[in-house]
């Protein structure tokens, strides 16, 4: 990395060095936002409820379906269906440069995307096994 230098020669600091160094009014230090990081953090909690609510919601339907396949397919097409999503979002926001990382203006497409990780941790659990139930419902001779 690279020191910045003026014109002058004397050693300068980038924004986000600068921004690192500021003191808060209460004295503490503020914190440098990392989109990258953040999404990080996002997707690796929203998979830990995400694999929770898939074996709470799954078990159940496991338990109340005899010896069916479909929970067994309803888990293959959950995890088929959250891993690329995660990916997908993490990618984007890895593409960022460090200085895009740190840029406050990102704020409401961050927020966007954590509410679509988190509708998509919470949800697709119980969309998948309610489709599954549905079609047990509808097909019984393919639910046993």
């Amino acid at each position: 990395m690279a020191i910045p230098v003026n014109e002058f020669g004397t050693v300068t600091e980038s924004k986000i060095e600068a921004d690192a160094r500021a003191i808060t009014r209460d004295g503490a230090r503020a914190t440098v936002i990392d989109w990258r990081k953040r999404m990080s953090d996002t997707i690796a909690y929203a998979l830990l409820v995400y694999t929770a609510l898939q074996i709470f919601v799954t078990m159940n339907a496991l338990k109340s379906e005899g010896g069916s396949l479909l929970p067994y397919l309803a888990l293959i097409i959950l995890v088929a269906a959250i891993i690329p999503s995660c990916r997908r979002f993490e990618r984007r926001w890895n593409r960022l440069t460090d200085a895009q990382a740190a840029d406050p203006a990102l704020a409401p497409w961050f927020r966007r995307d954590r509410l679509v990780v988190w509708a998509l941790a919470i949800g697709l659990p119980f969309a998948i096994t309610a489709a599954f139930r549905l079609l047990g419902a509808i097909f019984p001779e393919i639910a046993h």
